[in-house]
């Protein structure tokens, strides 16, 4: 993203500095502790998933089979549920790690990933919905077709030039992030697995939110001022993950006015 909005008439402006120091410390736990996540997700985005995951300290586990999966789950700090790209055995996993989640306590992210576009992938999203995810990472086409069907009880974040969050009366907005993050693939698939990431370390799904999203926003532009071009941000985009530090976060935080369509 390249310019912030000018905050509306009369709108408090949001304290940067705190947000900044609170996310900080999140990403400060989160190296501490390597939680370990599973993230179920699509295969083009397996590899860049995993190495984001260990580049911000935690672990990563990947299995998809159906019969492994609440095993896997159980033994995890917190979950991805990406529907990019399903398959068969996928989709009888994604609904037993979901309802593996809701039983043993796990918080996941759940990203619905193009059920806008398809039937059979909708309603395997309102399936999975109806488990109550944690964090649901929408864009803004899918937080249109699902408007109505937002759990009141998950964290949604919709990513865009501004990506925001809400949960019942709390709203953020953050304006942080870089253009090469769409010309790369699976960018999106790998927000959705920080995100777990900081929900394993971080109880407030609000400020697990911002910091998944500064965390990869941030180390995207320190990435872009090293690289030539998509391939070699992609590299980049994993050293910089690595190298974030809390202080990258408060120098580099932009918060937007909350405001907004979101729905």
């Amino acid at each position: 993203m390249q310019m912030v909005p000018a905050p509306a008439p009369g709108a408090p402006a949001p304290d940067t500095a705190l947000w900044a120091a609170r996310c900080g410390a999140s990403l400060a736990r989160l190296r501490q502790q390597r939680p370990r996540i599973h993230a179920l997700t699509n295969p083009v985005a397996q590899a860049l998933t995993a190495n984001g995951l260990l580049a911000i300290g935690a672990v990563p586990t990947l299995t998809t089979h159906p019969d492994e999966i609440e095993d896997f789950v159980a033994g995890s700090a917190a979950v991805l549920l990406n529907l990019g790209m399903l398959d068969g055995e996928r989709f009888a996993a994604l609904p037993r790690a979901a309802a593996a989640c809701s039983r043993l306590g796990r918080p996941f992210v759940l990203d619905p990933a193009f059920a806008d576009r398809s039937p059979r992938r909708r309603a395997l999203a309102l399936a999975l919905m109806a488990e109550t995810p944690t964090i649901l990472k929408l864009n803004p086409a899918e937080a249109e077709a699902f408007a109505a069907d937002i759990p009141a009880r998950s964290c949604l974040v919709v990513t865009g030039p501004v990506d925001r969050i809400r949960l019942g009366g709390q709203a953020l907005a953050l304006a942080n992030g870089h253009p090469l993050l769409q010309d790369i693939t699976a960018a999106g698939c790998l927000l959705g697995a920080i995100l777990a990431a900081c929900l394993a370390v971080e109880p407030d799904p609000v400020l697990a939110a911002a910091t998944g999203l500064s965390v990869l926003n941030i180390a995207a532009e320190q990435a872009a001022g090293l690289a030539r071009g998509p391939g070699s941000f992609a590299v980049h985009l994993i050293d910089s993950l690595a190298a974030l530090t809390p202080e990258d976060i408060a120098g580099r935080m932009r918060l937007a006015p909350a405001g907004g369509d979101t729905p």
